[in-house]
């Protein structure tokens, strides 16, 4: 039952359709919240960030690091995907990007058993493509290959 992701405009904190949702976005392994994706994700709900902060703050003793995913809920029948994909961020001195492909694959990979579990449908924007630096033509297939062809169905929000 291969699917195909669906663009739309719009906004990814606000899912469309029905049943169960995840929206899923990527993060860096240091533990920043405050930049990009994740400030529309705090304006519409405070547990993504203060469980991310204490997944952080407690790595000592727990998954957190590249390719890791924390699920969080936030509504009855919607979910938000914490995935480690970026490695540090990008500063002024900084060259390459922070975006690490085969971390997104990991996360991706999880993320597509949470989906399969929950019976969710994936809502995101072109993750890893804003700060994190990456490119949509590296991310987008591993999104189908991970998650549509499972049978998952994405849709990704362009502003």
């Amino acid at each position: 039952m291969d699917q195909t992701i669906s663009y739309l405009r719009g906004d990814a904190t606000a899912p469309q359709g029905k049943g169960v949702r995840i929206v899923a976005h990527v993060c860096n392994d240091l533990g920043g919240w405050g930049r990009g994706f994740v400030l529309a994700l705090s304006r519409r709900w405070p547990e993504p960030e203060a469980a991310y902060r204490r997944w952080h703050r407690e790595r000592a003793g727990n998954d957190f690091g590249l390719g890791a995913v924390q699920l969080v809920q936030v509504e009855p029948y919607l979910w938000v995907a914490n995935m480690v994909g970026q490695r540090g961020i990008r500063t002024g001195r900084s060259t390459g990007v922070p975006v690490r492909y085969e971390a997104v694959d990991t996360a991706l990979a999880t993320l597509g058993g949470h989906a399969r579990r929950l019976g969710a449908s994936v809502h995101m924007p072109r993750i890893g493509c804003g700060l994190a630096g990456g490119r949509w033509e590296r991310i987008e297939p591993l999104v189908t290959a991970r998650l549509t062809a499972r049978g998952t169905p994405v849709t990704v929000y362009d502003q």
